[in-house]
C-alpha cells in the first residue's frame, strides 16, 4: 500500500486530521478472472460477468467486473487505509456514483481521495462531517469510479 499522506496512523486518526483539499492514494488491489466471475454468478448474473467466452460476444468484447464489484474492491482499500479506525461513525450514503470505464481482469486498481470538506456538526459538537471524491483508476491512470462519499468522524476535542 502507498502512504497515506495523513500525519497519523488510523488507529489515532480523527475529525480533525482530515484536511480540506488533501489528497491520498491507496492500492493498488486487482480483481482476477475467477473473483469476477464467482461475485458476478452471485450478485450480477450477467455473461459479461459471468461467462469469459460469452462476455467476448458482447458490446465489452470480453469478461468485466461488476461495477458493484469494482465499489466493494474500492471500499476495502478506502476502509483499510483512509477510515478512521477509532473515530469513523459510518455514512449517510454516498452521491453521483459513476462506473466511467470496464474493469477488466488484472487491472491494477488504486483509490484517489480528495478531502472536499470537512465542517463540525453543529447539532452534535462531538463529531465531524467529512465530505470527500473518491477516484478509482487503473493501472493507466484511466478513472473507472467515482463517487462522492460523507462520513461522519468523531472529534479528537469538543469545540466550543
Amino acid at each position: 500500500m502507498q502512504e497515506s499522506g495523513f500525519d497519523v496512523p488510523r488507529e489515532e486518526r480523527y475529525f480533525e486530521d482530515y484536511l480540506a483539499g488533501a489528497v491520498h492514494e491507496f492500492g493498488p488491489v486487482s480483481l482476477d478472472e475467477i473473483e469476477i466471475v464467482e461475485f458476478g454468478k452471485r450478485f450480477v448474473p450477467q455473461p459479461y460477468h459471468t461467462d469469459p467466452e460469452l462476455a467476448r460476444k458482447t458490446i465489452y468484447k470480453g469478461l468485466i467486473a461488476s461495477g458493484w464489484h469494482t465499489a466493494a474492491a474500492m471500499m476495502r482499500v478506502y476502509s483499510d487505509n483512509y477510515l478512521s479506525a477509532v473515530a469513523n461513525l459510518g455514512s449517510p450514503g454516498v452521491d453521483e456514483l459513476r462506473w466511467n470505464k470496464p474493469v477488466r481482469p488484472g487491472d491494477r486498481l488504486t483509490v484517489r481521495v480528495t478531502v472536499l470538506e470537512t465542517r463540525r456538526s453543529s447539532s452534535k459538537p462531538d463529531r465531524g462531517i467529512v465530505n470527500s471524491f473518491l477516484e478509482t483508476l487503473n493501472q493507466d491512470g484511466d478513472v473507472v469510479m467515482s463517487m462522492k462519499m460523507i462520513n461522519f468522524m468523531t472529534a479528537r476535542q469538543t469545540s466550543g
